[in-house]
């Protein structure tokens, strides 16, 4: 009669459990996204309100061709580049909000799909806008021969006025615009950034569990 040996057998099981570093570097890197998410709403707000104060005070102080009199602004006048910082922010405005909302409120941040979605996209977005707003910024205001709004206000910005347009404190909102809006660039690079951070931080690891059973007969 053949001896019959005792077989111990060994499962493994391969499943996935979140690394408990991983996952608070991930909750790290989110609530820095979130931080530079509202530095970017509030850098648009102020692009917005000091690029409509500029051409606000334009309008108020331009005169008509009903007038006889000496105008304030060269009757070759570019206002397309103010222009183009007002729609950047606004649409910065726009992007940073929904992404802060999808961020915060529960019911959209659990459904993963939508909030990874529009987490990428709207800095995309905003980052585009930047773009496009300093490129025809910069694009218009070279020219030698029209004048924009900033470039004629910090022509006159030494002189000291009493009554509107005020050419010092124009030419200041003008170029605190503009910075803001060149300073979005890198902002919404650097956002994207710790999404993709976040993202591979906030991956599981397989982890490998042995369960011994007991002894078979073979």
């Amino acid at each position: 009669m053949a001896d019959i040996k005792p077989e111990f057998r060994s499962d493994f099981e391969e499943f996935e459990t979140p690394d408990v570093g991983n996952t608070k570097t991930a909750r790290t890197v989110e609530s820095v996204r979130t931080g530079l998410t509202l530095l970017a709403l509030c850098s648009a707000i102020v692009i917005v309100g000091t690029s409509g104060e500029t051409l606000a005070t334009f309008n108020s102080t331009q005169l008509g061709d009903e007038y006889l009199l000496p105008s304030l602004w060269p009757s070759e006048f570019d206002l397309r580049p103010t222009t183009a910082l007002v729609a950047c922010g606004a649409i910065v405005i726009v992007s940073s909000a929904i992404s802060l909302a999808v961020s915060i409120v529960p019911a959209a941040r659990n459904k993963a799909l939508i909030h990874l979605s529009i987490s990428y996209l709207c800095p995309v977005i905003a980052l585009a806008a930047g773009l496009i707003g300093t490129s025809f910024f910069y694009g218009v205001n070279s020219s030698n021969t029209v004048s924009s709004l900033q470039s004629w206000s910090c022509q006159w910005s030494a002189i000291d006025m009493d009554v509107k347009p005020y050419w010092g404190t124009l030419c200041k909102e003008s170029k605190v615009a503009l910075y803001l809006t060149v300073m979005m660039i890198p902002l919404q690079i650097i956002i994207l950034g710790t999404l993709a951070w976040g993202a591979l931080a906030g991956k599981k690891q397989p982890v490998i569990h042995e369960r011994k059973g007991s002894p078979a007969m073979s």
